[in-house]
């Protein structure tokens, strides 16, 4: 496998979004089979599907431009005009993703409190699907997130899943899970994604984040799902031509870029585990299941302070407001960026916290 990590002065943590196609990916996009995916005759993008689907389990999948788009398109796909989406108050699709879902399908959020390791409380889910009364809106899907972003890149397992489906399933509502970053979450509990995802009813995944693909996610479900989402593709824009040259980097991310991801939740526990040998930082290393790290900095601190120190020393990291900082590692982040990273944050963040002691 050509990885091509882009030696650069700069250390960039902020996300897995910033990784750069790998050599292999370029290749193949450059020799790309293409067609016209809107006539379903683009081979590079049929064969994206197909595989996508086989990894999943699912009996189809859709290739769409991004992982808003999948998700957006996923829940149009579930729900009619005026039909709610049980999330999570910290989901990305509530916070990160523009109110698409109600804003061009007309579908209320009905949010939930997130807990501490991203799940749903079931209790809460079975008391906010709603009954069948003219007064209310229909529950039209459940959707839950896997790895949990704003969760520090927690893990849902199967099991819990599992029960969350069977209480949607028993009052007629599908499951939707933003998997953006299942294989993550595949990875880390050392399951096949095909079993993590198999109850649910559809499912997305970005190819573009930790898989390193320059662009693109796709979704996954029955097949009867997808022929809903390809149509709400078409419906918001998505759809595309000779799509298979990007496409290609999305197979070369599923062949060569899944099983390196354990690399990167060493990584990631490394620093976390840094971080908390620096004084004042609130951080807990068992936390930290994936590549996604965050953490509080000292008391007294701000974060946009602590963001452009950090930058001064070269290394790039996240703001997540009330849930603290981000970083997040990817197949650019070797061992020596990590060392890097650590020693800015001790650069930075340690002397504050003696002062402040």
């Amino acid at each position: 496998m050509a990885l091509d990590r882009h030696t650069s002065t700069t250390v960039d943590l902020r996300s897995d979004t910033v990784t750069h196609p790998t050599r292999s990916m370029r290749r193949a996009m450059a020799d790309a089979e293409v067609g016209d995916d809107q006539y379903g005759e683009d081979p590079t993008v049929n064969r994206l599907e197909e595989r996508a689907a086989a990894l999943l389990g699912k009996e189809a999948a859709v290739f769409v431009a991004s992982g808003t788009m999948g998700n957006l398109v996923s829940l149009l796909a579930h729900c009619g005009r005026g039909d709610e989406a049980i999330v999570g108050d910290e989901s990305h699709i509530f916070r990160y993703e523009g109110g698409g879902a109600s804003a061009l399908g007309g579908i209320p959020l009905h949010l939930l409190a997130t807990e501490r390791d991203g799940r749903l409380d079931l209790g809460d889910v079975t008391r906010a699907i709603r009954a069948a009364d003219p007064h209310y809106p229909h529950t039209g899907v459940v959707s839950v997130e896997n790895t949990h972003n704003r969760r520090g890149g927690q893990v849902l397992p199967p099991a819990y899943l599992r029960d969350l489906a069977t209480i949607a399933h028993a009052a007629g509502v599908p499951v939707h899970l933003d998997g953006a970053r299942v294989f993550n979450a595949a990875a880390a509990l050392g399951i096949p994604p095909a079993v993590l995802v198999a109850d649910v009813d559809s499912v997305q995944v970005c190819l573009s984040k930790g898989l390193a693909a320059p662009v693109g996610s796709f979704v996954a479900g029955s097949a009867a799902f997808a022929a809903r989402a390809r149509r709400q593709r078409k419906l918001v824009g998505g759809a595309m031509r000779q799509a298979g040259v990007i496409a290609a980097a999305g197979l070369v991310a599923l062949d060569e870029m899944v099983d390196r991801l354990p690399e990167d939740h060493a990584r990631a526990r490394r620093l976390a585990e840094g971080l908390a040998e620096i004084p004042g930082v609130s951080i807990d290393p068992e936390t930290v299941q994936t590549n996604i790290v965050i953490f509080r900095p000292p008391a007294g601190q701000d974060q946009r302070q602590v963001i452009a120190a950090m930058a001064e020393h070269g290394v790039r990291i996240s703001d997540y407001g009330t849930v603290g900082l981000r970083m997040v590692t990817h197949y650019q982040v070797d061992d020596a960026a990590v060392d890097r990273a650590l020693a800015a944050a001790t650069a930075v963040m340690a002397p504050v916290a003696v002062a402040v002691a």
